[in-house]
């Protein structure tokens, strides 16, 4: 006996078929759903980032300098330096560096922890830049202020994003 019947007289091959399809469209329907609750939920925007990251804390400009350069003739190498004002001693320092690029898919770039053992509160790097955009960064100082400098960038080719 080749096949085996049920008492419908489906093979059991047949049956086999059928709920493997059926299990794929559950499967299906269950992705499309969980992509368009994904879809519902709006991206946080640069500035949402830093807030969260220095827990909602207002920021007040100065003391904190961005340099980059004001063209980019390509996005995927961008140099940037963030340097903060600070005696950098034990009663007075820089605690964390925060820095985002409001234009990028991902705006968290980069958060930088320093001790006043570090002698100056300044990184340097190179990021990449979807396009013509700002650079923020937020510095947290030891007395609990939130300090923020800004840059912009004009990317001209490249980027990560096009």
């Amino acid at each position: 006996m080749s096949a085996i019947k049920s008492m419908d007289g489906i093979s059991r091959r047949r049956l086999l078929v059928g709920a493997g399809m059926g299990a794929t469209a559950l499967a299906g329907a269950a992705l499309t759903g969980s992509e368009a609750r994904a879809q519902d939920k709006k991206p946080p925007d640069a500035m949402e980032v830093l807030d969260k990251l220095v827990g909602g804390k207002k920021a007040k400009e100065g003391k904190v300098k961005v340099r980059m350069p004001e063209i980019a003739e390509n996005g995927n190498t961008v140099p940037l330096t963030v340097a903060v004002d600070s005696p950098m001693t034990a009663q007075d320092y820089v605690k964390t560096v925060h820095v985002v690029a409001d234009g990028n898919p991902n705006h968290e770039v980069v958060s930088i922890h320093f001790t006043p053992l570090a002698g100056k509160a300044e990184l340097s790097t190179r990021m990449r830049l979807a396009r013509t955009q700002s650079v923020i960064a937020y510095a947290e100082m030891s007395d609990g202020s939130v300090w923020s400098g800004k840059a912009e960038a004009k990317v001209t080719i490249g980027g990560c994003g096009g």
